[in-house]
């Protein structure tokens, strides 16, 4: 396969967005959408689409330490069909368990309070999400 990948790490307040490549097979944070409507969140995706040109999306899962759905899980796979239904991509959705962890650590290890950096984060979280994508 070859083109672009976009990838979502979903949340009710922000969606942090990651893009990669398959050539390469690396994912770079991108930016934090921080917009609770959706119209503007969809706005926003709709552009970062046409700057990328993605051949697919990818979709962060929430799922909990022993493999179940999460309580996020259900808005996870709305949004999803919402990205598939908008923008007709096929959209992946991706287990994400502990990537908040590793962003998180990313941080940290950059100096960066995590307190202080939850629009980064968001973002690192999707560019793990994304990195275990090419990595499968």
């Amino acid at each position: 396969m070859k083109g672009s990948v976009l990838a979502f790490d979903f949340g009710l307040k922000r969606i942090g967005v990651a893009v990669g490549d398959w050539e390469t097979l690396l994912a770079h944070p991108l930016e934090t959408i921080a917009e609770a409507a959706n119209d503007p969140r969809f706005a926003r995706i709709g552009a970062l689409i046409a700057e990328w040109r993605p051949v697919e999306l990818v979709v962060g899962l929430p799922m909990t330490l022993d493999g179940e759905e999460h309580d996020l899980s259900k808005r996870c796979r709305r949004f999803a069909n919402q990205l598939h239904g908008r923008f007709g991509l096929p959209v992946e959705l991706v287990d994400e368990r502990l990537t908040s962890v590793a962003a998180e650590g990313r941080l940290r290890e950059m100096g960066r309070s995590v307190r202080a950096n939850k629009a980064a984060l968001d973002s690192l979280a999707a560019q793990e999400i994304l990195q275990d994508y090419f990595s499968k």
